[in-house]
C-alpha cells in the first residue's frame, strides 16, 4: 500500500483528526495502490485514440463489443426501493449553506458536486466531506452573517455525490511521492465516511461518474466500487452509479458501460454542456465540424437529438434510469420579464425530456424545482419512473451522432464576445474558490466555460468568419478581451477587480483559448494556481 502524505497547508482540527484520520488515509492508500496505475494507463489510451481522430479518423460503435449490444437478454440491477423516483435532481457544490438549501429544495435528489460546480481548493475538498457527514447524520446547520439560521427540513432530498473526473489530480495528498487522483480521493473519502452511515439507515450510496470516454473506464470504476464494498463490509450493490454521458466517445459505448457496471449501475445522464464541449474538442481541427454561437447549440439540433434519444433507448432497454440534462437558466428576482423567460425555457426543456422518455432531470436552482417537477408529474403521474417505456423507434446511427455540420446558426460578434466574457469571468471566480457562478441569468460551471473557450480556439484555428465576413483571429479575440476586461473592471470596482486575480485569469484564459496547443481541460492548467 502506498504511503500517503498530506501537504503542509492549514487544516482545522476536524479535518486533521476525522476527515483525514489515519484509517481514512489508509483506505485512500489502498485505493491508489490497487487502481491508480490502471487509471493512468486508461488516461494514456485516451491520448492514443485522440491522435487517431486528429489524423483523420472518426468515431463508430466498437466491433469487438457487438455481442454485448446485440444480446437483448441482460439487464442492469433493478432500482433500489429507497430511490426509485428521481424526477428532479438539483446539483451544486458542497458549501455548507448550499448543501442545506439543496437538500431542502423539494427536489427528489441532490447531487453534491466535487467536480464541475466546484473549485477544488484544499479547503473546499476537505470541508465538503465534513458537510456531507453532517448532512447524512441530519445535524448540519449554518448561521449566516445576517443572523439567519439554516437547518434540514423534515423531508430532504436523496444524496448523490460526484467525484472529480479520472484525469484530475489531488496535489495536496501524495502517495509515495506521487500526487493523488482527485477521483479516488473524492470517492474514497465519501465511501469511507459516508457509505457506512447511509447503509446503516438502509440507504444506498449514490454516485455520479463524470467524463468517462471508454467502457474500460467504467470497468475500472466497477472494480473500485466492489473493492470498497468488500473493504468496508457493505453489501454488494450498496454503491450505485449513474454515468454521465458527457463525452462524444462515450455515446458510442453506452451499452458497454452499462454492462461493465451492471450490479452497480443506476443509469445514465445526458450531460449536455460537457457533451457539446467534447464534440468541439474531438473534432476541433476540422472546418466541417465548426459549431455556431454557443446559444444556437440547443438540445434539438441534430447531433444532440440523436444522442439524447439513443440514451433513453439504451437505458430503458437495459432496465435502468435515463436522466435528462441540466437546466442552466436561473430565474431573476429583480427582472420580471427575464424571470418569465427563464421559467418558460425551463418548462419547455423539461416537457421535451419527459415526453422523450427520460425518468428525471437536473436543475441548478431551487426556484425552478417546481416547474421541472410539474413537467415530469404531467407524464409520470404516480409512477416513480417510466423505465418500462422502450424507445425501439430509435435506431443507433453513428453518422447522426457526429453530424455537427448539420447544426444551424451563425457565428456572431455577440457570440464571440459572450464567450470571451464568460470564459474570463468564470476563470476568475474559479481561481477565487467558486466553481458555480450565476452570469447573465445562466448558471455557469466548468462545463459551460469549457464550451466558451473551446469555441474560441476552434474558431481561431479554423479561420472562422463572423456574419459580416470578419475573420476570427488572435488579434480580434485579444481586442475583445481587452474591452471586456475594462468593462468588467468598471462594473465591479477596483477592490473587487484586484481580488479577482486579473493577471492570473488572463494568463489562463489566453493559454486555454488562444494557445497553439489545445489543453484538454482548463481546470488542469488552472489547478496549479489554486491554494
Amino acid at each position: 500500500m502506498p504511503n500517503p502524505t498530506i501537504a503542509d497547508t492549514l487544516l482545522d482540527e476536524r479535518s486533521r483528526t476525522e476527515i483525514l484520520a489515519p484509517d481514512a488515509l489508509e483506505f485512500l492508500g489502498e485505493l491508489h495502490g490497487r487502481f491508480d496505475a490502471r487509471r493512468r494507463e486508461l488516461l494514456g489510451a485516451r491520448g492514443e485514440r485522440r491522435a487517431r481522430i486528429a489524423a483523420g479518423g472518426t468515431l463508430d460503435f466498437l466491433p469487438e463489443t457487438r455481442e454485448i449490444r446485440e444480446d437483448s437478454a441482460w439487464r442492469t440491477a433493478a432500482p433500489r426501493d429507497d430511490y426509485a423516483d428521481r424526477r428532479v435532481e438539483i446539483t451544486g457544490p458542497t458549501d455548507r449553506k448550499l448543501v442545506i438549501n439543496a437538500l431542502n429544495s423539494g427536489a427528489r435528489g441532490f447531487m453534491a458536486d466535487f467536480e464541475d460546480a466546484n473549485s477544488p481548493t484544499w479547503h473546499n475538498q476537505v470541508s465538503g466531506h465534513a458537510n456531507l457527514i453532517d448532512a447524512i447524520e441530519g445535524t448540519i446547520t449554518y448561521e449566516s452573517s445576517d443572523g439567519r439560521h439554516y437547518e434540514l427540513a423534515e423531508e430532504t432530498a436523496t444524496l448523490l455525490v460526484r467525484p472529480r473526473g479520472l484525469h484530475l489530480p489531488e496535489r495536496h495528498l501524495a502517495f509515495d511521492g506521487v500526487p493523488g487522483s482527485g477521483s479516488l480521493v473524492d470517492f474514497g473519502l465519501f465511501a469511507f465516511h459516508g457509505a457506512p452511515r447511509l447503509a446503516a439507515k438502509g440507504l444506498g450510496a449514490y454516485l455520479y461518474l463524470p467524463k468517462l470516454e471508454h467502457h474500460l473506464e467504467a470497468r475500472l470504476w466497477d472494480e473500485v466500487l466492489a473493492f470498497a464494498e468488500d473493504a468496508l463490509g457493505l453489501d454488494r450493490g450498496t454503491f450505485r452509479a449513474t454515468v454521465l454521458i458527457e463525452t462524444l466517445p462515450a455515446a458510442f459505448q453506452m451499452e458497454e458501460m452499462l454492462w461493465e457496471l451492471r450490479e452497480h449501475s443506476y443509469g445514465m445522464n445526458a450531460g449536455r454542456w460537457d457533451y457539446i464541449f467534447s464534440a468541439i474538442k474531438t473534432f476541433r481541427e476540422r472546418p466541417d465540424a465548426v459549431l455556431p454561437d454557443r446559444s444556437a447549440v440547443t438540445m434539438t439540433v441534430p447531433f444532440m437529438r440523436a444522442y439524447t434519444e439513443l440514451l433513453v433507448r439504451t437505458c430503458h432497454g437495459r432496465g435502468t434510469f435515463a436522466m435528462g440534462g441540466m437546466a442552466a437558466l436561473i430565474p431573476s428576482r429583480t427582472d420580471a420579464a427575464a424571470n418569465q423567460r427563464a421559467i418558460a425555457a425551463v418548462r419547455a426543456d423539461k416537457e421535451r425530456e419527459a415526453g422523450d422518455g427520460f425518468d428525471g432531470t437536473w436543475v441548478a436552482h431551487p426556484d425552478v424545482v417546481g416547474v421541472a417537477t410539474a413537467a415530469f408529474d404531467a407524464v409520470l403521474g404516480e409512477r416513480p419512473n417510466q423505465i418500462e417505456r422502450r424507445r425501439d423507434d430509435v435506431t443507433p446511427d453513428a453518422a447522426a451522432l457526429v453530424s455537427l455540420d448539420a447544426t444551424p446558426g451563425d457565428v456572431t460578434e455577440a457570440g464571440l464576445r459572450g464567450n470571451v466574457s464568460v470564459g474570463f469571468q468564470y476563470i476568475s471566480f474559479w481561481l477565487g474558490g467558486r466553481g458555480a457562478v450565476g452570469l447573465n441569468n445562466l448558471m455557469e460551471d466548468a462545463a459551460t466555460a469549457e464550451i466558451s473557450r473551446s469555441q474560441i480556439w476552434q474558431w481561431v484555428h479554423n479561420g472562422t468568419r463572423l456574419e459580416d465576413g470578419t475573420v476570427i483571429d488572435r488579434a480580434l479575440v485579444t481586442k475583445i478581451l481587452d474591452e471586456e476586461m475594462e468593462r468588467i473592471r468598471a462594473e465591479v470596482g477596483e477592490e473587487t477587480w484586484a481580488a479577482g486575480r486579473p493577471e492570473d485569469t488572463r494568463r489562463v484564459f489566453e493559454a486555454v483559448a488562444l494557445g497553439d496547443d489545445f489543453p484538454e481541460f482548463l481546470t488542469e492548467l488552472a489547478y496549479e494556481l489554486l491554494d
